[in-house]
């Protein structure tokens, strides 16, 4: 699992006092970072990797400005070429949101899918979701 901990901004609240929907995204994208990290090691757009065929958002509890939220990345699935994720946001020991994410591992220049390199899956193997019978 990845942890990332986020200090909610006052922009991010909004009119009836929680922080609004459309930040959660934005969050969660910024968690996986370190598995973006994996597959472009030097943050080149020129030579970017992972592209995203899928996300959803569960929203479970509001989020407030003035308490760290903890964002936690799983990888729930390794295939050939994609990776699907599993997240969850907490506040105050609360689960806020869940979230899920697949993306592709994209050669841009030849315009087509490549499978993930072994190195790269033996990093995401350390980070499976494990819980039985959830989600």
């Amino acid at each position: 699992m990845y942890k990332t901990i986020i200090e909610p901004r006052v922009s991010e609240t909004d009119g009836v006092g929680h922080i609004n929907n459309t930040t959660l995204p934005v969050w969660l994208e910024a968690a996986r970072n370190p598995i973006f990290k994996l597959f472009t090691p030097d943050d080149s757009f020129a030579d970017w990797r992972m592209i995203i065929l899928h996300t959803s958002i569960d929203y479970v509890s509001q989020i407030y400005f003035g308490t760290n939220v903890d964002v936690y990345t799983w990888v729930k699935r390794i295939g050939k070429s994609s990776l699907e994720l599993y997240e969850e946001i907490h506040q105050s020991g609360t689960i806020c949101a869940r979230g899920k994410a697949i993306y592709v591992n994209y050669n841009k220049e030849e315009q087509k899918p490549e499978p993930i390199p072994t190195r790269i899956r033996k990093e995401l193997e350390e980070h499976l979701y494990e819980r039985e019978g959830e989600h």
